[in-house]
């Protein structure tokens, strides 16, 4: 149980200093604001990279709030969730949960296996892949 604590108190703290370099301003003024700006946030840039990740693979037809929810999960797995951990996203018509493999090293770059269960009406579909992360933070899929 220990090192289960461990393991989630670290993923939080990486999340957070993650975060930490991220802020929000207004167009006028320099003060801080939490209303959306024409400007996509700064993950959506890390979601684009996945290029539809395995959740894309599967065939089944998403929303797209489900699949955005699918594509946060993934990247959040690769990126954070320690060895087996599932990474569980709800959408409005669909859940599923992200679970990645030990991290691995191609060349310079550090990459993970992955899988990613999809649920749609009780039906569960498990698609397999996996990913290599850029020197940006994005991860890019493997063929």
């Amino acid at each position: 149980m220990k090192l289960r604590t461990f393991f989630l108190i670290a993923s939080s703290l990486s999340v957070a200093v993650a975060l930490s370099g991220c802020s929000t301003t207004g167009g006028k003024g320099s003060g801080t604001s939490l209303l959306p700006s024409s400007k996509p946030p700064a993950s959506a840039t890390f979601i684009d990279a996945l290029e539809g990740g395995i959740v894309g693979r599967t065939g089944i037809k998403l929303s797209d709030s489900d699949k955005q929810r699918a594509l946060e999960a993934e990247y959040r797995a690769l990126e954070s969730s320690p060895l087996g951990q599932p990474v569980a996203w709800k959408g409005r018509d669909a859940s599923g949960e992200v679970i990645a493999a030990a991290p691995y090293q191609v060349g310079s770059q550090n990459c993970r296996q992955y899988t990613h269960t999809i649920t749609v009406d009780d039906k569960p579909t498990t698609a397999r892949g996996a990913a290599c992360r850029n020197d940006d933070g994005t991860w890019t899929p493997l063929n």
